[in-house]
């Protein structure tokens, strides 16, 4: 964008010091739009070991660089500017930080000597962002360029990953810090709960009839959390993950039920209402996690965390264990195995309701397409990708449906990228970006509805300039499913609820250099993914138009009375 003033001749000395310390801390990509004068995207581009994606838009690059983030599990830097350019972005910062994601915001600052004097592009930054992030700074002093930067980066990475914003001011744009030593990269510092903690609650486990198991998304950091589904045999519990912690264990498992609250498959919410013990693993318990089930306002909890602030933030903590998950799951297991659980006569009727709600969940994926177009697209996708497919998700009311199990399955590792609390619609057009550099050799299909595509429509753009052969699957019910849900049969005038362009998505993606298709039934979907997966090893993106109606209605919604 155009700033009103001359641009300098190239200085690369502050911004050269700050792509160095990236690079060193262990940033390997920085997302952004180029600003008018030469920043820290060029001076990234020129350091080894960075690579530099451009995005057309500030906003979709802040959910690219949060699908990188999550997906390569690591720290990832968003390039800014003062004025529209920060402002543009921070729908998708409040999304990642909703998402507890290691994102690095470094941005620029107008010149001290016009603040408050009518300053062009002027916002004050760090107090707009202060709420979501974790930590932020202004760095106004050459010798403190490095230090603040690899700070950024350590404050991101460690206790509950986070959003950090490095405003740098504009007099150190001109400036030559000194280079400092070349650091080792930023650790993730790992702790490990008092073993006394570890034992009372390696106790409580030990004494419960009906203990259950909660994964959340802090079991993805800094890698998969191994060791879930044999804790859960030994408990012989049933386990549940938020949308965020899915992937933490195989749903293929027999004890794995999918998602919990929202999200919960019919008939799961009898296992969660009787429930006697919950442990819960790297979770805050939002909101949409505790919907539809009350026990965990009655049964003694044990939490794991790595932030001190998540314990009573969601539910009442009878046993709070303060530390890494990785580290605490297998000595839960070890203090588990050494002493092993009473026979109880309420464990085989446990397992027995276990395998009941096992067999009543797989009749909900019996749906062809005439009568769940929805179901039998996500059917489809597990058939002809499989549950390694990276599947990143929106949270409109249709594609909602992609958080049931065992509508669609999900492996062990295989982490879908989700919107958090917030869910900003368009959010997983721009994630998938993200997603797919951050695994170039695996299929990646986005699932989302026609009006959050529109507010994202742009990624399209930067799919094909990045050769990312991204399945955009869109399930069309031409205009705003839940405010027309919402409104369905209320008293009183209303505004209309949809949108019928002339420009259907399909149409769309062959505007913007993909290819595009309409599909209507079983055989022609097959075909469709068939010749998706072709292209996207190509590097050409896919876009599959799913017309729905109205009534195909994830359970979850239908559950909770919406």
């Amino acid at each position: 964008m155009t700033t009103g003033r001359p641009a300098h001749p190239h200085r690369p000395g502050c911004w050269h010091t700050v792509a160095r310390t990236l690079a060193h801390s262990g940033v390997r990509r920085v997302f952004g739009l180029p600003s008018d004068e030469p920043g820290l995207l060029d001076a990234a581009s020129a350091v080894p070991g960075l690579d530099v994606t451009v995005i057309g838009d500030q906003r979709t690059a802040a959910c690219a660089a949060t699908g990188y983030a999550l997906t390569a599990r690591e720290p990832t830097v968003l390039a800014l500017s003062s004025g529209p350019s920060f402002t543009n972005a921070l729908a998708g910062l409040l999304e990642a930080s909703s998402l507890s994601v290691p994102l690095v915001v470094i941005t620029t600052a107008v010149p001290r000597e016009n603040t408050g004097r009518g300053a062009f592009q002027y916002v004050d930054q760090l107090a707009m962002i202060d709420r979501l992030a974790g930590w932020t700074h202004r760095a106004d002093h050459p010798d403190h360029v490095a230090w603040a930067v690899r700070q950024a980066v350590h404050r991101a990475v460690n206790g509950r990953p986070d959003v950090t914003v490095l405003e740098i001011a504009d007099e150190l744009t001109g400036s030559e810090p000194e280079e400092p030593p070349v650091p080792l990269p930023v650790r993730h510092l790992r702790t490990l709960p008092p073993p006394d903690d570890l034992d009372e609650a390696a106790e409580a486990l030990r004494k419960a009839h009906r203990p259950l198991i909660v994964a959340g998304g802090g079991t993805r950091w800094p890698h998969d959390l191994q060791g879930v589904e044999e804790l859960a045999d030994l408990l012989e519990a049933p386990v549940f993950t938020t949308a965020a912690g899915r992937g933490a264990v195989d749903e293929r498992h027999p004890r794995s039920f999918g998602l919990l609250g929202l999200y919960t498959t019919p008939p799961a919410t009898d296992l969660l209402e009787s429930a006697d013990t919950i442990l819960v693993l790297g979770s805050k318990l939002e909101e949409t996690a505790r919907m539809g089930w009350t026990s965990w306002r009655t049964a003694p909890v044990i939490q794991v965390d790595r932030s001190p602030v998540a314990f009573g933030e969601g539910c009442p903590v009878a046993h709070p264990l303060l530390g890494d998950v990785h580290l605490a799951v297998p000595e839960l297991s070890t203090r588990l195995r050494s002493r092993p659980r009473t026979p109880h006569p309420e464990a085989e009727a446990w397992t027995g309701l276990q395998h009941r709600v096992a067999a009543a969940q797989r009749v909900h994926t019996e749906a062809d397409f005439a009568t769940s177009p929805v179901r039998a697209t996500l059917r489809a996708l597990s058939r002809i990708l499989g549950p390694h497919t990276l599947l990143v998700q929106e949270n409109g009311l249709h594609d909602i449906w992609t958080y049931h199990y065992p509508v669609l399955t999900v492996a062990h590792g295989a982490r879908p990228v989700c919107p958090g609390e917030q869910t900003m619609m368009g959010f997983g057009a721009g994630a998938s970006i993200g997603a797919a550099l951050a695994r170039p050799d695996e299929p990646v299909v986005l699932v989302t509805g026609d009006s959050a595509l529109r507010l994202g429509v742009g990624a399209l753009d930067a799919l094909r300039h990045h050769a990312l052969g991204v399945i955009v699957v869109v399930l069309d019910n031409q205009g705003f499913g839940w405010p027309r849900r919402l409104r369905a049969g209320a008293d009183g005038p209303h505004i209309g609820t949809s949108w019928d362009p002339d420009a259907p998505a399909d149409h769309l993606a062959r505007a913007f250099g993909g290819h595009g298709t309409t599909v209507h039934d079983e055989e022609s979907l097959d075909t469709a993914l068939h010749q998706a997966g072709h292209r996207a090893r190509e590097g050409r993106f896919s876009l599959i138009r799913v017309p729905v109606p109205d009534d195909d209605v994830p359970l979850g919604i239908e559950a909770a009375g919406y």
